[in-house]
């Protein structure tokens, strides 16, 4: 008990530093992606033209969705330690105050439609705890919503992305189908068209028929006389020379 003591003191002192619980969210946040879609459809810290760097990028048919690990710990532990409801007021409004600021962060540097981004980011929370937080407190969400930035928990993340893709797809589809029945609007017009053409042409081979076959019939005509005034011909010529 005394060693199980000893590294959660550890585990807190190693949790005090932003930098660290950023890491951790990273690279659960990695773990994550990496076990639920192949590689080639995402990116780990994906870079802007400004420099900015967000820690994963899924790959759309609509374009790039942003998202991006925080770690608002220190305020919420204060909040959940505080001895009095008037430090836990504080500690709330503090908190309130940190997850509003990585809102806008996401906000400002990741979500870039004019560099493919889609119109929408998710701030991943590595915490469970932290995330319900957020959750629960409609402020927060209210703001998120405002900003376009969707919190999500490890146990939220991967249903959320399934959910966006599977909305995408259904997007995508509903495109396509939209074109097959353009393509199928502008056959039909062809083929009105060709059959307007067929049948002018379907006349001028019927007129060809029966002009061929008035010319066919005086042809006939002609050779029969011409026949006829051979046979005279050829009954004359006995009685010439008798």
């Amino acid at each position: 008990m005394n060693e199980l003591g000893e590294s959660m003191r550890d585990l807190q002192v190693f949790l005090q530093s932003p930098k660290l619980r950023g890491n951790i969210g990273e690279q659960v946040l990695k773990d994550l992606i990496s076990q639920s879609f192949p590689k080639g459809s995402f990116h780990l810290q994906y870079g802007f033209k400004s420099g900015d760097k967000v820690d994963a990028a899924i790959k759309t048919s609509a374009g790039i969705l942003p998202i991006d690990s925080k770690f608002p710990l220190e305020n919420f532990r204060k909040m959940t330690t505080a001895e009095t409801k008037n430090e836990r007021l504080v500690a709330k409004k503090e908190f309130v105050r940190d997850v509003k600021k990585h809102i806008e962060s996401i906000a400002k540097k990741y979500i870039l439609p004019e560099e493919g981004t889609l119109d929408l980011a998710i701030m991943y929370i590595p915490s469970e705890a932290v995330y319900h937080e957020i959750a629960q407190t409609p402020e927060l969400l209210d703001f998120a919503k405002g900003q376009r930035i969707y919190p999500a928990s490890p146990n939220t993340l991967y249903m959320m992305l399934q959910s966006l893709l599977l909305s995408f797809e259904g997007q995508k589809i509903e495109a396509k189908t939209r074109e097959i029945f353009r393509l199928l609007r502008a056959v039909h017009k062809d083929y009105e068209k060709t059959a307007g053409v067929m049948d002018i042409l379907g006349k001028h081979i019927n007129n060809a028929y029966n002009a061929f076959s008035s010319a066919f019939k005086s042809f006939s005509l002609l050779g029969q006389k011409l026949e006829s005034s051979h046979q005279l011909e050829s009954a004359e010529k006995p009685k010439e020379l008798e």
